[in-house]
């Protein structure tokens, strides 16, 4: 049965950051699907406030809170509302993320960091930050990475050196709190559909066609294949996994699989 249509995480508090739209809103409603109280965060009041309803008004609790996850103190003021409502935390999520398509000569300095400071700061504040409030065994961290941690990819360079920061943050966290029991992983996504990412990524049904021709299956994911994983993380199934960048990606990390096929008669 899926862990959607269960309640694994009853009783328990989920913290969700870039939580207004796509991948992590995804996440943060099947978090309380699956039983527990959630806790949203973004930089715009009116959309994390809209997010947040759209949880509610599924009979769930639900706050959402404006916090940018560049500023470490706003983060912070955040976390202790979160705390103060609900009180300690079970489960916190990074995933606020910024993307463009540019070469590294056609974006200014400040492109690439602000990039960086919303992927991977921002990863490194909330996770930081939330420390206080978790610390204690079966407590579960999640960041939300990308293949361009690993994999290079042309015009990506910022996304690239970020994604690879928190790859390698996720694994020294994982190390360092390790024996308060608390358990620090991440997933990474491969092309999921019906996200802004994709949207700017493969604009066109063409270039939708290009992308999918060189993914193993085929197929772009979907937002409930990600709240799935990160369900399974915050769960006793997962007590014994930290410091894994887990790959949900249709096998986009394997390379380009675009001449790859079954040869007749086999």
């Amino acid at each position: 049965m899926s862990a959607l249509k269960e309640q694994v995480l009853a009783g328990k508090t989920a913290f969700v950051a870039g939580a207004s739209s796509g991948i992590n809103l995804g996440v943060a409603q099947a978090f309380a699907r699956a039983g527990a109280r959630v806790v949203l965060i973004s930089r715009s009041a009116e959309k994390i406030a809209a997010a947040a309803k759209t949880i509610s008004d599924e009979g769930h609790e639900a706050l959402g809170l404006a916090a940018d996850v560049r500023d470490y103190a706003a983060v912070e003021a955040a976390l202790g509302q979160a705390a103060e409502r609900f009180g300690k935390l079970d489960i916190v999520l990074s995933g606020a993320a910024g993307n463009f398509v540019a070469p590294a000569l056609g974006m200014s300095a400040n492109g690439f960091k602000t990039v960086v400071d919303i992927d991977l700061i921002g990863t490194f504040n909330v996770l930081r930050a939330s420390f206080q409030h978790l610390n204690r065994p079966g407590a579960s961290l999640i960041s939300i990475t990308a293949g361009q941690a690993v994999r290079p990819s042309l015009y990506q360079a910022h996304v690239c050196a970020a994604k690879a920061g928190i790859n390698m943050l996720t694994k020294c966290l994982a190390m360092e709190w390790g024996p308060a029991g608390v358990r620090v992983n991440a997933i990474s996504p491969g092309p999921i559909a019906d996200t802004e990412g994709m949207r700017r990524l493969a604009p066109t049904d063409q270039a939708e066609a290009a992308i999918k021709a060189r993914i193993a299956l085929r197929d772009y994911g979907t937002k409930t294949d990600i709240a799935e994983m990160a369900i399974f993380l915050s769960t006793d199934s997962a007590k014994y996994i930290t410091g894994t960048i887990l790959n949900v990606d249709g096998g986009s990390e394997l390379g380009d699989a675009g001449g790859n096929a079954i040869p007749e008669g086999f």
